[in-house]
């Protein structure tokens, strides 16, 4: 643990912790451990969906998105019991340490390439997140005195730490992991959270070296490590220069003093050992069902997919409708027949019930406040399910249709006929050659021998897998006769070519293959160059927090000194619309494509822009309205059941995200991207047209959601 000084009393004083420019010193040790802890999650997040796709699992789109959603919800139900268990049995430093080691254990076991060990992985992250996630940031209020009026700027300096991490981690572990490999990129992700928690834990001296040593190899690698296209330089540059300051200013505030030992204690020492094993002993035995409610049953025995409690051949016909209505009501009920989407449901139902019946017997002014607790959270609950697309839907049209390549030239009539060896891998042997690049998707390659090399790598990838991850013989054939039979390069082609030759069987020939290039790649065939792997451009939204979150902070204070300063109301509906404008930009980045289906990344990064200011609208004012609006009675129930809601949002995004789903011929084939943009677009349309209907609501209720807040009337009622 880490020390203070020797002069300390026994019990915690937050006015007596020494400061540095006005923070607690001991913030700077909670911005890093927390730092390190988002670049574990989010180098997962960046990964996971690809990693299903494009990995051993060999998923269609819809099952990955169905885990996905599955995951992410489970993730943010946790936190409201790890909440609990270390206000009443184990303290939040306890908790902390026990949710990183999980963590870490979690992000160790996706290295392996095995099905209960994939699944096991998700498990122990989601148990993790519940200890660690609620408790360090509880851990920064603690440290200001009641009424500080420094304690939003800490809240700030920590959040700018959470994006930080971030931002860091698409452009280390997703680079990386796309790359070179996807067990590294998960390695990566586990030596980021072990570093997490001893920050946390070591003495002060030990913090700051690891501070520095981490701040100064995490910068060393990602300027060696990136695409070299000036927009990943820019960013990495960008996330260098914040972190060399951030450790800097770390090092000289904990040079006065590190985390105070009495911070976040037990509140029964006494019976801490037993209350200890009785919470481990509960974990290990709650772990398990995370891992089957995850994976959909499909780790036991006797049960080789997701089980759906409705079967799908119920429905079936309802897919099939014209009506996206009917269509949406399909997809809802197929999720929710999933075991964690029915789990979800559940709670969601009894959390609702329990307190709209609360509600009803609180005074009128009490009553009217919570109703607004209720309408925010509904609006809440969509602007998370359309923002959290970026993880599944918006990543896969990353890599499928968002051209990523910065070519050197372009074919030419004089090149029609001839033949390029073109380089699969990141191989330092190879980096003479031309890479086969997301560019060549689309596009005809007339060389004999290429039809061939894709079927080896097909049969090969297959081969490597468990037998029960395998492809079936008939369907294999399958596979391979549809590769056979389309002239033109598809995104399952070059996974799979990309896949065999990163593996360990292949040899120096399979890492290589051969394009002869024909009239149809004149004009419009990029060669050379460089390609930013899709997983990458998840760093953008916390880029632009870090450049964007404190200017619109001060905005707001500079409105509200003037009395100028919106509603809440008014500020989630302002959230809203600008997720709608966010989806237009990727509707309108489809219409706009290219004749190969590719589209600019322009669009993309005006769709994060907008996307990342209006979570900066509705985010860092949901928590607060939350405490502001319920009675002191219910705070902690009505707490729990915001973070509840967003789960249900990861829910519903998982729905929205099976709309976006592409597969040719119900297989897990992918086509090419010409036949892929307008799929994405229509379905980024739709969640304009919702987002924006979302918005207008909300707005069109804020005089009388503002009148309900009761603002003349101080304090809240018990």
């Amino acid at each position: 643990m880490q020390a203070t000084s020797s002069g300390e009393s026994a019990t915690f004083d937050p006015s007596r912790l020494p400061t540095v420019f006005g923070h607690p010193t001991g913030l700077y040790t909670l911005f890093f451990a927390e730092m390190w802890e988002r670049f574990s999650y989010y180098g997962m997040r960046a990964l996971l969906v690809l990693y299903m796709i494009k990995g051993f699992l060999g998923y269609g789109d819809k099952d990955a998105n169905a885990v996905y959603g599955a995951y992410t919800a489970l993730v943010y139900m946790t936190p409201f019991f790890g909440g609990m268990i270390a206000d009443r049995l184990l303290g939040r430093r306890t908790s902390v340490i026990i949710g990183g080691l999980l963590m870490a254990a979690g992000h160790l076991m996706m290295t392996l390439e095995n099905d209960l060990a994939f699944f096991s992985a998700l498990g122990l992250l989601i148990a993790g997140n519940g200890f660690f996630k609620p408790n360090i940031s509880s851990m920064v209020g603690e440290m200001y005195p009641e009424g500080s009026p420094k304690r939003d700027g800490g809240f700030t300096v920590f959040y700018i730490g959470i994006n930080l991490g971030a931002a860091m981690a698409p452009l280390l572990c997703g680079y990386i992991g796309e790359t070179w490999g996807w067990h590294y990129g998960f390695g990566l992700a586990t030596v980021g959270m072990l570093v997490g928690v001893a920050i946390f834990a070591a003495p002060t001296v030990l913090t700051q070296a690891m501070i520095l040593a981490t701040a100064l190899a995490s910068a060393a690698m990602m300027l060696m490590y990136n695409a070299g296209d000036l927009f990943s330089i820019l960013f990495n540059y960008f996330v260098v220069g914040a972190l060399v300051l951030s450790a800097t200013a770390a090092l000289v505030a904990l040079s006065r003093g590190g985390l105070p030992t009495e911070l976040g204690r037990a509140p029964d020492p006494e019976k801490f050992s037993s209350n200890l094993i009785k919470v481990l002993v509960g974990t290990a035995a709650v772990i398990p069902i995370f891992v089957i409610l995850v994976s959909g049953f499909s780790v036991l025995p006797g049960f080789d997919e997701q089980v759906t409690l409705i079967p799908e051949a119920m429905i079936s016909h309802l897919h099939e409708s014209q009506n996206k209505l009917v269509r949406g009501i399909a997809q809802f009920v197929e999720e929710a027949s999933r075991p964690a989407g029915l789990v979800l449901i559940l709670a969601g139902i009894g959390a609702t019930v329990y307190l709209f019946k609360e509600a009803f017997s609180l005074d009128k002014i009490a009553r009217e406040r919570m109703f607004v607790v209720f309408v925010l959270t509904f609006f809440s609950i969509w602007f998370w399910a359309f923002f959290e697309q970026q993880g599944s839907s918006i990543n896969n049209f990353t890599d499928r249709n968002v051209d990523r390549v910065s070519e050197r030239s372009v074919v030419d009539e004089s090149m029609v006929g001839t033949t390029e060896v073109l380089r699969l891998t990141s191989d330092d042997s190879l980096k003479d050659l031309a890479y086969l690049s997301q560019e060549y998707l689309g596009h005809e390659n007339a060389a004999p021998s290429f039809p061939d090399k894709v079927e080896k790598a097909i049969r090969g990838v297959e081969a490597s897998k468990e037998a029960g991850k395998q492809l079936s013989p008939e369907r294999l054939d399958q596979v391979v006769q549809d590769v056979r039979q389309q002239p033109k390069l598809t995104m399952s082609a070059l996974t799979y070519l990309r896949e065999f030759a990163k593996s360990a069987q292949a040899t120096e020939e399979d890492k290589k293959v051969e394009w002869t290039y024909t009239a149809e790649n004149v004009g419009r065939l990029g060669i050379g160059g460089s390609e930013i792997p899709a997983s990458v451009f998840q760093s953008v939204n916390p880029i632009y927090i870090m450049l964007f979150g404190l200017l619109l902070t001060a905005l707001w204070d500079y409105l509200g000194a003037r009395g100028m300063e919106p509603s809440t109301p008014f500020k989630f509906s302002l959230g809203l619309l600008q997720v709608g404008l966010g989806f237009s930009m990727l509707y309108f980045g489809t219409q706009f494509a290219d004749e190969d289906g590719m589209v600019n990344p322009f669009w993309l990064l005006m769709m994060y822009l907008l996307l990342t200011t209006g979570e900066l609208c509705l985010s860092p004012v949901g928590l607060s309205m939350v405490t502001k609006l319920s009675p002191h009675r219910l705070v902690s129930t009505v707490m729990g059941s915001w973070f509840l809601a967003t789960a249900f949002a990861q829910f519903l995004a998982a729905i929205i995200a099976q709309f976006a789903a592409v597969n040719e011929g119900g297989s897990n084939f992918v086509p090419i991207p010409a036949e892929t943009v307008h799929i994405y677009g229509e379905v980024y349309k739709t969640v304009a047209v919702m987002a924006g209907a979302c918005g207008g609501v909300c707005l069109l209720l804020t005089p009388l959601l503002r009148r309900w807040m009761h603002t003349e009337v101080q304090g809240t009622p018990e």
